[in-house]
């Protein structure tokens, strides 16, 4: 089963309001600014060595190699990128109606984790299932990872 994780106040979070991963060591901390909740880490290996895999989806328009190698500073592996390019080339596409801002069932994701309230009310409206974590909470590795084996369970895999 595939768990997706948005990034912006997700996962990539503000060291003021949150505890976060240690600071990227120079000069990577110079290119890659955005600081990981205290947690990522863990979590993503956790869900790994379960059999899951672990992807990125967000509306931001970072680049997928950017992306992609700042987990790799941080020595996390990350499946796939899904990015605002890619969800409005391969979701939206040359549909007239608006298409949500995230559409995990496009590419089979079990479980979309996210912050904003609006993607779990699409997730509802388009059936597909989104964790909401939001404030810091030091029990958010062990409640995302519960929720992904419940979904995984339930869906008999």
């Amino acid at each position: 089963m595939i768990v997706s994780f948005d990034l912006d106040d997700t996962l990539y979070v503000s060291p003021n309001k949150f505890k976060t991963e240690k600071e990227l060591g120079f000069p990577w901390n110079k290119i890659y600014k955005e600081r990981l909740r205290l947690g990522t880490k863990e979590l993503f290996e956790k869900l790994q060595a379960d059999g899951f895999e672990t992807w990125i989806y967000t509306t931001s328009f970072r680049s997928e190699r950017y992306i992609q190698r700042l987990f790799k500073h941080y020595g996390i592996k990350v499946g796939q990128v899904i990015n605002g390019s890619r969800h409005a080339k391969e979701v939206q596409g040359n549909k007239t109606e608006p298409m949500p801002s995230k559409y995990p069932g496009k590419y089979r994701i079990g479980l979309h984790i996210d912050d904003d309230i609006s993607v779990l009310q699409n997730g509802k409206t388009y059936g597909f299932k989104v964790y909401i974590i939001g404030p810091p909470d030091d029990e958010w590795v062990e409640k995302v990872y519960l929720e992904a084996k419940k979904i995984r369970k339930r869906q008999g895999n």
